[in-house]
């Protein structure tokens, strides 16, 4: 039975997110906009501008074209709409392939955004780079399992935590994260038992996503949620609003209104 919590009526911070962990789930959701992140202020504890935006938004097949300066204006957009939850700007492939790419444009991020971190992909691998960013003061939110931006080098979206031996390899990512700083840690697309197991090992947050309901918290990307992006539909989404049929129910209401001289009627004329 779902229960009705209280809206979010202050700033939440990273310490907020760290002292949720074992206490309060975390939700999170994406968004790219202005409208948007108003709409869901105070509803969420965490706003990722992710880099889904590049098929949700400009019809890509995947996020890996996805560019900084995209990235940049769009959090800029959503820190404009949304004042209460801890934003994330989401770097994209390319960004941080070295310790020097990924210190130059995470700097980036928070000098011209006000975003409170940033979101990396890769474990153990990309430790260094979290940790070369946390010491310069930019906190990082990690991505292990499945990672979008691997995708071709992966040979497509597979799920992790299997077996015994990748939960374990995903248990020593998820730590040398922790141990390089990062605030919390996204588990994409990973057997339950798996992301059970990483959630245990850690101290700081985990936020699932096709990963069971044993995570700290969840996270889903809003045009899935809402029923706007209908190219597919992955079987961690639950739809909680068929918005493209509100929205073509609304379009047909007005094109026949127009065509029949309905639209505008007095009550919206001058």
């Amino acid at each position: 039975m779902s229960i009705h919590t209280p809206k979010i009526d202050k700033k939440v911070t990273l310490t907020t997110i760290a002292k949720m962990k074992g206490v309060e789930p975390i939700t999170m959701v994406t968004a790219y906009d202005a409208l948007f992140a108003q709409l869901f202020d105070g509803e969420v504890e965490m706003i990722l501008v992710g880099d889904s935006l590049n098929m949700s938004f400009l019809g890509k097949e995947d996020t890996l074209s996805a560019t900084m300066d995209q990235m940049i204006y769009h959090t800029q957009a959503v820190c404009n709409g949304a004042k209460l939850p801890l934003v994330v700007l989401d770097m994209p492939f390319g960004s941080y392939s070295t310790i020097e790419d990924a210190l130059h444009n995470a700097t980036r991020a928070y000098q011209e955004t006000n975003a409170q971190a940033v979101k990396i992909e890769g474990g153990k691998a990309r430790a260094p780079i979290v940790k070369a960013l946390t010491q310069n003061s930019i906190a990082v939110l990690g991505h292990i399992g499945l990672m979008p931006q691997f995708l071709r080098s992966d040979g497509g979206y597979k799920i992790r935590g299997k077996d015994k031996a990748d939960i374990q390899i995903l248990i020593e990512d998820a730590k040398a994260l922790e141990e390089a700083g990062a605030f919390a840690i996204v588990i994409e697309g990973v057997k339950e038992e798996a992301a059970k197991a990483i959630t245990k090992a850690v101290s700081i947050p985990t936020i699932g996503i096709g990963a069971g309901n044993v995570t700290d918290g969840q996270v889903l990307v809003w045009s899935d949620m809402f029923g706007f992006f209908e190219a597919f539909k992955p079987k961690f989404v639950k739809q909680y609003f068929d918005g493209a049929k509100e929205i073509r129910q609304g379009l047909e209401a007005y094109r026949n209104e127009v065509k029949a001289r309905e639209f505008p009627s007095e009550a919206y004329t001058y």
